[in-house]
C-alpha cells in the first residue's frame, strides 16, 4: 500500500461573496492511496480546505499530509486518529478507504442507485444587489423550493428587500427562505434582524452571530423568533464532551454538519448523537469541495433519509470540477448514470494512470 497528495486548484466562474470576503479560487488536495489487494485497487479522498476558515488552515496543514501519506500503512482507524486536528484530512482518510473497498458506491441507497434524488436548497452568493436579484431569478427557473441568501456584505437594508421581494412572489408554503449570516452581526444589530425575519417566515438563520460569542448566541437562541443554526460553531470542538457542552450552552434549535470541517462522517455521526439527544434537528451542507467529496457527502447524506432540504451541490460553481455522475434537476440533487465510471478527471491529475 502506498499513498500520494495531489493538489487541485478550483476556479470559480464568478468571484463569490462572503461576509468574509471574496473567493476566486478554491484549493483542494487529493489522497491517492494503491492498494493492490484491495477490490478497486485505488482508493480517492478530497482533502476539503477552506482557507480562513477550516481549522486545520495551518502551516502545518501539508507536511500532516506528507506524513499521513508516508504512514498510510498504520491504516484508516490509526490515521484518523493521529489526525485529530486535521478534520479534513480526517474526511479524506475515510474516502480514500471507502474508494478503496466501494469505488465511488460509498453507500447503498436509492440515491447512489440513482432511484430517488436529493431536496437541496439553492445559493444565493452575495454581491450587489442586481447580482444577487439575478441569482434568485435563476435559482427559482431552476425549480428550487428552498432557497438560502447569505447576507451581512452589502446594507441590510438591501438584502432585507430582497428578502420581501421573494416572498412577495411566494408564500412559505411555496417557497423556504434560508439566511445565512456567517457571523455577520453583532448582539445589538441582530435583534431586530430577526424580528424582521420572523415577518416574512424565513426558516433559520444560520450563525448569527460570530462563534466566539457563545453568551450571546444562547441568548439569541432563546429570545429569536426564528430558528438559530450554528454553522462556524461546530469547527474545532473536537471531543464529544466539547460538543455536548456546546450544544447544551447555546442550545439552538438546529446544527449543520460540513463533513470537511468537523471531522468526516464520523464526525458528523458524533453531532448527530450529541444533537438528537437533546432534541436539536440538523442538516448537512458541503464545503466547497468537487464533485468528489461532494459525492461522499451526498452518499452519506442520504443514508439518513431527512425530510429537510440539504445544501448540496456545488459543482456548477467551477470552470474546473472534476465531471461526476451528480447532477441538479428541479431543485434535486441526483446521481445520473452509473456512479462507477461517470467520472473525467484532467490530465493534470489522472488517479487512475
Amino acid at each position: 500500500m502506498k499513498a500520494t497528495i495531489h493538489p487541485y486548484l478550483l476556479n470559480f466562474k464568478q468571484p463569490a461573496g462572503t461576509s468574509r470576503g471574496i473567493l476566486r479560487t478554491k484549493e483542494s488536495f487529493f489522497l491517492r492511496i494503491e492498494d493492490a489487494g484491495s477490490p478497486f485497487g485505488i482508493g480517492l479522498g478530497e482533502v476539503g480546505i477552506l482557507r480562513g476558515l477550516s481549522v486545520d488552515d495551518v502551516p502545518e496543514l501539508e507536511s500532516q499530509l506528507v506524513w499521513t501519506a508516508k504512514n498510510i500503512h498504520l491504516g484508516l482507524e490509526e490515521l484518523y486518529v493521529r489526525n485529530r486536528t486535521f478534520p479534513s484530512i480526517q474526511f479524506a482518510l475515510e474516502q480514500a478507504f471507502s474508494h478503496l473497498q466501494h469505488g465511488f458506491h460509498h453507500f447503498e441507497t436509492p440515491f447512489s442507485r440513482g432511484e430517488q434524488g436529493q431536496s437541496i436548497n439553492g445559493l444565493i452568493w452575495m454581491g450587489s444587489k442586481d447580482f444577487m436579484l439575478d441569482q434568485i431569478q435563476r435559482r427559482l427557473e431552476e425549480g428550487f423550493k428552498t432557497l438560502k441568501m447569505k447576507v451581512g456584505a452589502i446594507s441590510w437594508a438591501d438584502e432585507l428587500t430582497l428578502l420581501k421581494g421573494i416572498r412577495e412572489r411566494f408564500s412559505s408554503s411555496d417557497l423556504i427562505l434560508r439566511v445565512d449570516a456567517n457571523g455577520a452581526f453583532d448582539r445589538s444589530s441582530i435583534v431586530p434582524v430577526v424580528h424582521e425575519l420572523a415577518a416574512l417566515e424565513v426558516h433559520s438563520i444560520e450563525q448569527p452571530l460570530p462563534p466566539a460569542d457563545r453568551e450571546g448566541l444562547a441568548e439569541i437562541c432563546t429570545s429569536s423568533p426564528v430558528p438559530v443554526a450554528l454553522d462556524e460553531s461546530l469547527i474545532g470542538v473536537f471531543s464529544a464532551v466539547e460538543k455536548e457542552l456546546l450544544l447544551d450552552a447555546v442550545r439552538p434549535q438546529f446544527i449543520i454538519l460540513k463533513p470537511s470541517f468537523i471531522g468526516g462522517w464520523r464526525g458528523a455521526d458524533e453531532w448527530i448523537d450529541c444533537a438528537n439527544a437533546r432534541g436539536i434537528a440538523w442538516w448537512a451542507t458541503s464545503a466547497l469541495e468537487s464533485t468528489v467529496g461532494m459525492n461522499a457527502i451526498a452518499q452519506w447524506t442520504a443514508t439518513k433519509q431527512l425530510p429537510l432540504p440539504q445544501g448540496l451541490g456545488t459543482g456548477s460553481l467551477y470552470t474546473n470540477n472534476i465531471p461526476g455522475p451528480l447532477e441538479v434537476k428541479n431543485g434535486e440533487l441526483w446521481t445520473v448514470g452509473d456512479v462507477q465510471k461517470l467520472w473525467s478527471f484532467p490530465d493534470s491529475f489522472s488517479p487512475f494512470k
